[in-house]
């Protein structure tokens, strides 16, 4: 028997959750980093994020028309909770105060954090000030060599993404690996 939750009281649910970094320059060029979790790809090239309007970030992106996506990680996890607690209106350090570093994205005005190895570099394609939604399209992809497999490609064990549980209220992980995309149902066809 299953059990309703209606529309996912206290927001909604949905599994995984991934854990976005969003990182803006405010108009100082002072770099300002904020946690998100209700974002995802939502085209070939773009990025689609709910961050409200009231937040610093939204403000440097709408001035700088560009932003970076990193994925949280869990080497880095109290940093990466500690901005999403901390307001970039109220802690204009919390960046530093986090213990990142800013690197100047190649592709966007916006900064890449040294400490996530993983980072999407967005253009700013439209902000919705009623829907608070930001979409952004996704220039380039970087990835430290680390978190690399045999392959070349980003390997997410090595990676150690997390994912933010809204029911429970803690990260997660990514676990290992159960099946092959795009072979295992071939059996069923």
């Amino acid at each position: 028997m299953r059990k309703n939750f209606g529309s996912g009281k206290g927001g909604p649910l949905m599994f995984p959750m991934p854990v976005l970094m969003i990182a803006t320059y405010d108009e100082n060029g002072t770099p300002n980093v904020m946690n998100a979790a209700w974002g995802g790809i939502s085209g070939v090239k773009e990025i689609s994020i709910c961050v409200d309007l009231g937040h610093k970030t939204t403000a440097n992106v709408k001035a700088r028309r560009a932003f970076t996506v990193s994925m949280a990680v869990a080497d880095q996890v109290a940093a990466c909770d500690y901005v999403g607690i901390v307001s970039g209106n109220d802690a204009p350090d919390k960046f530093a105060r986090a213990g990142f570093h800013a690197v100047k994205s190649e592709f966007v005005d916006a900064p890449v954090i040294r400490e996530l190895p993983m980072t999407l570099e967005c253009r700013l394609v439209s902000y919705d000030d009623a829907t608070e939604r930001l979409v952004g399209e996704i220039v380039n992809i970087s990835a430290e060599e680390g978190v690399l497999g045999e392959d070349g490609k980003i390997d997410v064990q090595k990676l150690r993404p997390i994912t933010f549980d809204p029911v429970h209220n803690t990260y997660l992980t990514l676990g290992e690996i159960v099946g092959n995309a795009f072979r295992d149902g071939l059996k069923l066809k």
